[in-house]
């Protein structure tokens, strides 16, 4: 089975790759794709979380295409050593319809994508690119949602 992992920066991609890992067996997957999309006419196509060492602001001012390859390969690193083939891809377009053509044209058998990675969404409504992967994907699609926030307790009096 081929797996296809995306990734938009946002640590929650991050830990959707890392969920993948925790629970699925290596030797039943043949090859993991992982892919970033950047969105041609976006002022900001990629969340800035993800851990990066001191060529932070290099990679930040360097432009929407390195941007993109950074994250791929921060979530590709979490497959390091662990036994399937991984495939780094960068696109441009639309993310669910990018996402989709990717898992169509590998064949895949399970896509991994994160949901609410950010504001009002991640409490209450599922992502929209995970939503219309979701919907829309020749294949299970596992969406990782963030784990919930502690709320802050309210003082009385």
């Amino acid at each position: 089975m081929d797996v296809v992992v995306a990734t938009d920066g946002s640590k929650q991609s991050l830990a959707a790759a890392r969920h993948l890992k925790s629970f699925a067996d290596p030797a039943k997957i043949g090859t993991i794709t992982v892919v970033a999309v950047i969105r041609p006419l976006a002022a900001v196509p990629f969340a800035d979380d993800l851990p990066v060492g001191e060529e932070k602001d290099d990679v930040l001012s360097s432009g929407f295409r390195a941007q993109a390859e950074h994250a791929v390969a921060t979530v590709a690193a979490v497959f390091d050593g662990w036994g399937p083939k991984v495939q780094r891809r960068i696109r441009s377009g639309s993310p669910a319809t990018e996402i989709l053509k990717v898992a169509k044209k590998q064949d895949a058998g399970l896509v991994v994508v994160a949901s609410g990675s950010r504001g009002l969404s991640d409490t209450v409504l599922l992502g929209s690119t995970a939503q219309r992967v979701q919907q829309y994907a020749p294949c299970p699609v596992l969406v990782v949602r963030p784990a919930p926030r502690a709320r802050r307790a309210v003082r009385k009096g």
